[in-house]
């Protein structure tokens, strides 16, 4: 009975998955190795993915390089809050999801009005005499923009993380002579892996595949392969090809999830102490 019950509750979660997940990757699956003039079932989409090798490893780059920002960044915010009471620790992580509750693309837009040669900060660097600096259309303001909209999925898991730390492994390593640093290199640190992973992870995920802010903040050199892949779609060039594109991203995904799923540990989980 007790078994009947469960099904019959998970059975929503499972049209769910069905329709929206298992039955569009499918989808892609087929395009990606059929023709798009015949319908048969070719090998050449997936030959012509060589081509845009150099695309794909910039896109992982650009992502790399965001996700250790978000992470450099990040850090030091969730082990604030995570110190702080209850009562702050409430406002300052609603300070965090508070940008998160505004649409991404004007997030995106926002930047772009703060960037552009006739922005604010230009505006401001021209009145100090600075003068303008080509701050907009360059990969430093791609990167700028992933960490600034990705930022919070980065310090949301490692303050998840932290918090539960148990504080009375702190107080024995202090007991045991550990300065801040080494209680923090030996006991914080490797208890904090698991949320280091699930945000290097969060990251990592969304910034490989993006493709509004390289357009809107990075140059005509600046392509990633989220470009590529709404390009091939959205100007009907290749879109058998653009799936093939979209099902080796997927595969990255899955990669990335897979990881975090060994490494990250569990939810429950809080990592081990350096010895």
């Amino acid at each position: 009975m007790k078994k009947n019950n469960s099904l019959l509750l998970s059975t929503p979660y499972i049209i769910w998955m069905l329709l929206f997940t298992l039955i569009p990757l499918g989808v892609v699956a087929f395009y990606a190795f059929t023709d798009p003039a015949t319908g048969e079932f070719t090998l050449e989409n997936m030959n012509a993915l060589s081509a845009y090798l150099p695309v794909l490893w910039e896109s992982i780059y650009y992502a790399l390089i965001s996700a250790l920002i978000c992470l450099l960044l990040g850090y030091p915010v969730a082990y604030y809050i995570a110190h702080r009471t209850p009562a702050v620790q409430k406002f300052l992580h609603m300070l965090v999801m508070l940008p998160m509750c505004m649409s991404f693309l004007l997030r995106t837009l926002a930047w772009v009005g703060l960037l552009q040669d006739t922005g604010l900060i230009n505006r401001f660097l021209d009145w100090i005499g600075i003068g303008a600096l080509p701050l907009i259309r360059t990969p430093g303001a791609v990167i700028l923009g992933m960490v600034y909209n990705y930022l919070p999925y980065m310090i949301l898991p490692l303050y998840s993380t932290i918090v539960k730390i148990d504080g009375r492994l702190i107080e024995a390593a202090e007991d045991l002579g550990c300065n801040g640093v080494q209680t923090f290199g030996r006991v914080v640190l490797p208890l904090s892996t698991p949320g280091i992973f699930t945000g290097i992870t969060m990251v990592f995920v969304p910034a490989v595949s993006t493709f509004y802010i390289s357009q809107k903040l990075g140059g005509t050199d600046t392509v990633l392969i989220g470009d590529v892949i709404e390009r091939l779609f959205k100007q009907g060039q290749n879109q058998n090809l653009g799936a093939a594109l979209s099902l080796v991203l997927m595969a990255l995904v899955f990669v990335c999830t897979d990881i975090m799923n060994r490494f990250g540990g569990s939810s429950d989980e809080e990592g081990g102490v350096i010895v």
